[in-house]
């Protein structure tokens, strides 16, 4: 066998799982597992809340849900010890925010049905899948892709992943972001125009699912741009907090 040239890690996101419940407030308290999930591909759905569609001057009748992807290493990992510095990419002027949650599949599958699709899924992430505005805008305009708008260095700040027995995620789950304190977006995950098992089936009629891939589900109403200095924060519902500071532009 041919020995490689070089070694490249490989991304994963570590696993939280319940340690224990405050029985006075109810808080819910999470440990590390001892293994990690480690990243196959990311995907990413477009437009997949109605308000969403609308604000970014599209039709928001239902259609064929579309889907782009970010390279794996794009990740930064946010957890609840700190918030992580996520640095301002280069070549744009028109950074935004737009918050997420993610599905983490563990069950390879293709042509998956929408009734079986959540046999293929291990937990849930919440991550921001962040956008350079003003290139995406270019690409729209030119009918172009949008690896550079999506897929840059650092665009996809993400929490450990929780499995999917130990947290309730239901279409009154709240995902909400503020900047600064302010809340920006804030929907009930009933408003996706396609559901995670729908997701999930038209995604798997593109692309043979495996284990590794992470879904971004899609982004509510509200987006808008971030600069340096500003502090990030998203929730949903029990999902650990992603919360990350926009840093000044890496000099490497």
């Amino acid at each position: 066998m041919s020995k490689l040239l070089f070694n490249l890690p490989r991304p994963s996101v570590p696993i939280f799982t319940r340690a224990t419940t405050d029985a006075a407030t109810d808080a819910l308290s999470w440990t590390a597992a001892p293994s990690e999930f480690p990243i196959h591909r990311i995907y990413c759905v477009g437009r997949n809340y109605r308000e969403h569609a609308i604000e970014m001057g599209h039709n928001p009748d239902r259609e064929l849900p579309f889907f782009f992807q970010k390279p794996a290493d794009a990740t930064v990992l946010c957890t609840p010890a700190s918030i992580s510095n996520v640095p301002y990419p280069m070549a744009t002027s028109s950074l935004h925010y737009e918050a997420e949650l993610i599905v983490a599949i563990s069950k390879d599958g293709r042509k998956i049905s929408v009734d079986k699709a959540m046999e293929h899924v291990y937990g849930y992430s919440l991550g921001c899948d962040l956008t350079k505005r003003d290139l995406q805008a270019e690409a729209k305009k030119m009918g172009r892709p949008w690896d550079a708008a999506k897929g840059f260095d650092s665009s996809c700040p993400l929490t450990p992943i929780i499995p999917k027995e130990e947290i309730k995620i239901g279409d009154d789950t709240q995902i909400q972001l503020e900047v600064n304190g302010a809340i920006r977006q804030s929907s009930p995950l009933a408003k996706m125009v396609y559901s995670i098992p729908e997701v999930i089936s038209h995604l798997s009629e593109l692309f043979y699912l495996q284990k590794g891939d992470l879904i971004m589900t899609g982004t509510p109403a509200g987006v808008g741009e971030i600069n340096v200095g500003d502090e990030v924060s998203i929730t949903c519902g029990e999902l650990l907090p992603c919360k990350f500071v926009v840093g000044h532009p890496s000099s490497e």
